[in-house]
């Protein structure tokens, strides 16, 4: 069993769009809300699915 804590990407510039994603983050309100809950795999994809939707590519 892994320890390894996944924090949370959210850099307190919290706003929603029309479509209830964050645009600090770009987490969807279901995953911002569920974060504490899900587990590091769900959490992993939680990341790369808000990296999309930001437009990054994980290189910066």
């Amino acid at each position: 069993m892994s320890d390894n804590v996944i924090h949370s990407p959210c850099v307190r510039e919290c706003c929603l769009d029309n479509r209830d994603v964050c645009l600090g983050c770009g987490r969807h309100i279901d995953e911002i809300t569920g974060w504490n809950e899900a587990a590091n795999d769900e959490k992993l994809a939680i990341l790369e699915r808000a990296r999309q939707r930001l437009g990054r590519n994980g290189s910066e």
